[in-house]
């Protein structure tokens, strides 16, 4: 990497620093806070009964000692570990608004890192393609997270597909301890009758780990103009063909592939119980992300 090249990146990455780490202190850190609430309560102290109390917290041995109704105070197990899976592959490199799925995919990775941190929980990576490519152990701090954030904007992957449970099963082999994991991917992995091919994978992730899916799309690459005779490619795939737009057919069938694929990706998330929200790269992340914290 030459120093120009190497310039730009640190300037983008301090961009989005600035834009996410203020957005974090801001807007999100609340709202990250009450949505995902750590790993239970802790034991804090005692105090002398209350009227509305819970009986059962009452502190029998210490209640028996002083003669008067005593109840355990417990207070929130804040601390977390919190693992964020980036989709990688070539797809995400496609964009038609200010910027492609890719570089949306980082600065939302930015803000729950940041948010993370302001409530003192570990952050992780985990980058993947059609293969786990890099793998950043969950650690604190400003550096660590900035660590991540070039990464995810920086890293060229060895492979250009998607397999979305390769990743799912490296997090529930590498991370034993139940951590929150979010999923930033356009979801694209599926078989030919557009069933989601991570289903096995999430199964059993799901039930170790909360976990929440990001879905980001642009909304061009769902609806296809008609422009005429076209030669086009598959980024992850490499192969090419020409295909007439001017066919209203072709262009229905086009567009009811991708929804026949959002009906079975939402199927399978009701079914596990896992929250998601859509993000389109021409809209503005801060209000999903509100409102995926607000119903959680």
């Amino acid at each position: 990497m030459n120093q120009q090249t190497t310039n730009d990146l640190l300037k983008k990455v301090r961009k989005i620093e600035i834009r996410t780490r203020a957005l974090s202190h801001q807007v999100f850190a609340g709202e990250y806070h009450s949505a995902f609430k750590g790993k239970g309560m802790t034991f804090s102290e005692v105090r002398e009964y209350q009227w509305g109390d819970d009986v059962r917290n009452m502190d029998w041995n210490v209640t028996a000692r002083l003669s008067a109704p005593y109840v355990k105070v417990f207070e929130e197990e804040r601390e977390m570990t919190v693992m964020l899976l980036i989709d990688v592959s070539r797809s995400g490199l496609f964009g038609t608004s200010s910027q492609n799925k890719r570089d949306l995919i980082a600065e939302i990775a930015a803000v729950l890192s940041f948010s993370a941190i302001i409530n003192n929980d570990k952050v992780g990576a985990l980058l993947f393609s059609d293969k786990v490519e890099k793998f950043i152990p969950p650690k604190k701090g400003r550096s660590h997270l900035l660590h991540i954030i070039r990464e995810v904007v920086e890293y060229t992957p060895e492979s250009n597909g998607t397999d979305l449970g390769e990743a799912l099963r490296y997090l529930t082999n590498a991370i034993k301890k139940k951590c929150t994991a979010f999923v930033l991917s356009d979801l694209i992995d599926v078989d030919s009758e557009c069933n989601p091919k991570y289903e096995d994978a999430l199964k059993v992730a799901v039930n170790r780990h909360d976990i929440s899916m990001i879905e980001v799309y642009d909304p061009r690459e769902r609806e296809i103009p008609d422009v005429g005779l076209v030669n086009v490619k598959d980024s992850e795939t490499g192969r090419t063909a020409w295909i007439n737009t001017s066919s209203a057919k072709m262009r229905r069938s086009y567009a009811q592939w991708f929804d026949d694929v959002d009906k079975a990706t939402s199927k399978m998330l009701m079914k596990y119980s896992i929250d998601s929200v859509k993000i389109a790269t021409d809209q503005d992340y801060v209000k999903g992300l509100m409102t995926f914290f607000q119903k959680r």
